[in-house]
């Protein structure tokens, strides 16, 4: 089953975020404490994939470009206009929580290698190896998370599966045009790419800085986009 793994990837980030619902009783002090540690830990997981580029000029450009364009479609905004909407669905009265939560998880959950990889390795081999250990992983995270950033941790896996099921999906297509030399470039500039999101992230969840990292979503397409350049350029010459 195609599916198998982002179905998984799914139901652990709900299960994760009934069992942190239950632990809502820490204190706020600890509660504070722990998403620090957290931001601190995602932000090391953000720059150990950040040093993964090959041409780290890709990344620069990338980064620019994709947040030229995400401000200009407004993803930061209509993000949380989404998590707003589920608050008014669902009548919590902590819509800050539900908001910020949403975003949070959906953009930690999203962003990286794992996702992709996991998502090709389910449509092309049938491997759902890496999908399951990125479940164990954000199962764990969305128990933290909720802890602190509430109840709408849990509908980031909407996205999730819809952005891992489409790769999954179209994955036989992806494989049969694109050579693996072509993906493996991609991978490598799409993971550092989204490393210095992830670090961006991290600063956000310290409290350090308010870097609308959603914005800056684009520019995996700016990747993509520059490989296909260099690569094209490169059969030319």
């Amino acid at each position: 089953m195609v599916l198998f793994g982002t179905i998984i990837n799914g139901v652990c980030i709900i299960i994760g975020t009934l069992i942190g619902k239950l632990l809502h009783r820490i204190p706020e002090e600890m509660k504070g404490t722990v998403l620090k540690a957290i931001g601190l830990a995602v932000m090391v997981l953000g720059l150990d994939m950040g040093l993964k580029s090959e041409n780290f000029l890709i990344v620069i450009i990338s980064l620019a470009l994709g947040a030229a364009l995400g401000e200009w479609m407004g993803l930061e905004d209509r993000l949380n206009s989404l998590g707003n909407w589920i608050e008014r669905k669902i009548g919590s009265k902590n819509e800050t929580s539900i908001s910020q939560g949403f975003v949070t998880a959906t953009l930690i959950f999203v962003i990286g290698a794992m996702a992709i990889i996991g998502a090709l390795d389910s449509g092309i081999r049938g491997d759902h190896d890496v999908l399951l250990t990125k479940s164990i992983i954000d199962g764990f995270t969305s128990v933290i998370l909720t802890t602190t950033l509430g109840i709408g941790v849990m509908f980031s896996a909407i996205p999730v599966m819809l952005y891992q099921g489409s790769i999954a999906l179209f994955a036989t297509q992806i494989n049969r045009w694109i050579p693996e030399d072509v993906m493996n470039m991609f991978i490598a500039e799409m993971t550092a790419t989204g490393g210095i999101m992830i670090f961006a992230i991290g600063l956000n969840l310290v409290g350090i800085t308010k870097i609308r990292v959603a914005n800056l979503l684009p520019g995996i397409i700016i990747v993509a986009a520059i490989v296909g350049i260099i690569v094209g350029y490169e059969k030319i010459v």
